[in-house]
């Protein structure tokens, strides 16, 4: 998928909205922060998701991150390829690394994620 296309969490999640489904991952910029990915849990299929709450968490070398659900929900889909091997989300964080795909709620909930422009602005300043 191209970046520019996508939605942002300022948790640094991506999203991408097709068919009434909505695909969740996270960002280069997260891999890259987290480097060298050795586990990630996520939820099963049926469990829902509530808007900036966790669903999950993916852990490095260096640290756990939580990861942050960008809507309400339910989950749908679970990309088994990253939970047996978290290192495709360091190669490939748009396309083969995606997470969870999730069957929003019908309220709407796209105005507090970030255009591409907003999340670069966010990732470029200090602190």
């Amino acid at each position: 998928m191209n970046p520019e296309q996508l939605r942002y969490t300022e948790t640094h999640e991506w999203v991408y909205e097709e068919n009434g489904l909505v695909t969740v991952g996270i960002t280069q910029y997260a891999a890259d922060l987290l480097n060298d990915l050795v586990y990630i849990e996520l939820p099963s299929i049926g469990a829902r998701t509530q808007a900036g709450a966790s669903f999950g968490e993916v852990e490095s070398i260096k640290a756990v991150s939580d990861l942050y659900a960008p809507v309400d929900g339910e989950v749908v889909e679970v990309n088994q390829a990253v939970v047996a091997e978290p290192q495709i989300i360091s190669r490939d964080p748009y396309g083969a690394g995606w997470l969870i795909k999730i069957r929003p709620d019908p309220k709407g909930q796209w105005s507090r994620l970030l255009s591409y422009a907003e999340y670069q602005r966010q990732i470029a300043q200090p602190g």
